[in-house]
């Protein structure tokens, strides 16, 4: 625990004192610490007064302006020992204060509206959470009024208002907010494991998820709303819950306003992309549909991808990790021509643990590769080849809850609760990088219809599953420079249990196939009519080695992931092959068989 020397009484009152700080160069010191209130341009809660938004800061000693490393987060005051304290600033549990201050930085932790010390409402990712960073931003940059909490009117003249916001979950879905919001000031942003579209939280294309299909922008609201704003926000949290249109799982105006990559338009701030291709939390259509948006405007950008689930790579590559920030920040926040943007822009973590780079992703040389299912062939109950069959149709019945490892289990035995496709094996290694996408024709016998399919690696293997942390201990995990050097806290590494394999799941999407047109409005199947069902699977990236055979699975009511559509049940549906297809990225655009 650092030791904080209180510097006056009148100082205390401001919520402002002197920490020392660990030296990087010996004009750090100390730093200066204060709490300040910044008065937003909203009245979340409809109390009469402008919602005040709560930051601690911590900065370098020193007369000159500097720049801004923030944090925002719905999370801080959560903790059992936050939550009770009633010290200020109550912040700068992370790792950040003791590498950015002494190097020249500020640092700051917002409380975004309605939680912890800020007054309002949360809402979930909805256009408040936007305006509370915007409102410190501004601070920053001498256009907002902030104060202490003896009600002084406090400055921010040593700033000099560029701003690089980082995150992980929630924590990273802000900077995405404000970046799609062009709030000025705002230079650079490092979402980790974040949110780019609340309804892709929540929903795949038409039908919720399991587990967050029901009122999730309440729960969550609901989950970090202070004890002291819970009951001014009644009134919001119902008007959320009447608005998130779960009676249809539609795109509604309630979802396009929580969705950052309506805004990829306005983003001018660098983004550097941390992701886990193993994260089923924070799904990973939500770096990489973000992700495409930003490359078709050429934002400059980075991006990691690694093969854990939910994590902060402060647990896993720790050394690089802040040798690339203090790089990163440098650069965008100081402007050093230090080379970063130099450097290869992704680095992929292999399944083994090794990391690699590559100039571009999706990697260089890929392109859109298309297979046709097919009937039975060598080894498999259904194939996919390179060339379509010109008829042919099987039966897909409800799948009558099987698990996912039953799904893709046994890929040469029928089985009308799923169908399976296969490749016969492959020639050589081939390389997935990307978004996969699935065209089904049907004709079913239901005018709803659950479709999910399942993308598959046939052959033997090892595969590798770390343990996730929740969004909560990403946010309030231990994070002093003890941790960082005894691995405990944010800096312990996530635990790695190998199991052998013969059928890796390397990504999956689903859709409700009313929404085969349009996510904004559901059109009900004609019943015993074939229609075309087209839907993206979330991007991944992935080595498949030869001898190993390429599989699609399909399922309807996929039950651990996606919520069960009642009204498919008895479903029946007849996939013609030859017409039903998918289109895989792959490296060097073909896939060759043996």
């Amino acid at each position: 625990m650092r030791r904080v020397y209180l510097v006056a009484a009148t100082l205390l009152m401001a919520a402002t004192v002197c920490t020392p700080v660990s030296t990087a160069n010996a004009a750090a010191a100390a730093a200066i610490t204060e709490t300040v209130y910044v008065e937003s341009a909203m009245d979340s809660d409809s109390d009469g007064k402008l919602d005040r938004i709560a930051a601690d800061v911590m900065r370098p000693d020193t007369t000159g302006r500097v720049p801004i490393v923030m944090e925002a987060s719905p999370y801080y005051g959560l903790s059992a020992a936050k939550a009770t304290s009633a010290g200020v600033p109550r912040g700068f549990g992370r790792w950040y204060d003791e590498y950015f201050v002494p190097r020249g930085y500020a640092v700051v932790e917002v409380e975004m509206q309605g939680t912890s010390r800020s007054t309002g409402c949360p809402t979930t990712g909805g256009p408040e959470d936007t305006a509370s960073v915007r409102a410190v931003v501004d601070w920053l940059n001498g256009r907002a009024k902030a104060y202490y909490a003896d009600g002084r009117e406090a400055s921010a003249t040593w700033s000099t208002g560029n701003v690089g916001m980082l995150g992980v979950s929630y924590n990273g879905t802000l900077p995405n907010a404000a970046a799609a919001a062009n709030i000025p000031g705002v230079k650079t942003i490092v979402p980790i494991a974040a949110i780019s579209s609340w309804y892709e939280y929540a929903r795949d294309q038409g039908i919720g998820y399991s587990g967050w299909e029901s009122d999730y922008p309440t729960f969550l609201a609901n989950y970090v709303v202070s004890a002291a704003q819970k009951p001014k926000c009644k009134a919001v949290f119902d008007k959320l819950t009447a608005d998130d249109g779960d009676g249809s799982w539609d795109y509604t105006s309630f979802w396009k306003a929580r969705d950052y990559r309506v805004g990829a338009k306005d983003v001018t701030a660098s983004v550097f992309v941390v992701h886990g291709q193993s994260d089923w939390n924070v799904k990973l259509s939500q770096f990489g549909r973000w992700w495409k948006e930003l490359e078709a405007r050429n934002v400059p950008r980075k991006i990691w991808l690694h093969r854990g689930g939910h994590l902060d790579p402060i647990s896993f590559r720790q050394a690089e990790w802040q040798r690339v920030m203090g790089l990163w920040m440098d650069h965008w926040l100081k402007g050093a021509d230090n080379g970063i943007m130099d450097e290869p822009m992704a680095d992929v973590q292999k399944p083994d643990g090794s990391w690699e780079q590559d100039s571009s992703w999706p990697r260089p040389g890929t392109a859109a590769t298309t297979l046709y299912l097919g009937p039975a062939a060598s080894g498999v109950s259904g194939s996919l080849t390179t060339t379509p069959v010109t008829s042919g149709t099987q039966r897909l019945a409800d799948n009558t809850n099987l698990t996912e490892a039953a799904m893709m289990a046994n890929p040469d035995t029928a089985d009308s609760r799923r169908l399976v496709y296969a490749t016969a094996p492959l020639a050589k290694d081939t390389r997935l990088s990307g978004e996969v996408s699935v065209t089904a024709r049907i004709t079913s016998n239901r005018a709803s219809t659950a479709l999910t399919a399942v993308l598959v690696d046939y052959g033997p293997s090892t595969q590798a599953t770390l343990t996730d942390r929740s969004p909560l201990q990403l946010s309030t995990e231990t994070c002093a420079k003890n941790d960082l050097r005894d691995r405990t806290g944010c800096a312990r590494p996530p635990d790695v249990s190998v199991q052998a394999v013969t059928a890796t799941m390397l990504t999956k999407g689903a859709i409700d196939a009313k929404n085969r047109s349009s996510l904004e409005t559901g059109t009900s199947l004609p019943t015993g009519q074939a229609v075309d069902v087209t839907w993206k699977l979330h991007p991944r990236d992935a080595l498949i080695p030869a001898g190993h055979r390429i599989g699609i699975v399909l399922v309807t009511n996929h039950s651990s992931y996606i919520a069960r559509d009642t009204g498919s049940s008895g479903i029946a549906l007849d996939v013609s092959l030859g017409l039903s297809k998918v289109v895989l990225p792959i490296v060097g655009g073909a896939v060759a068989t043996a």
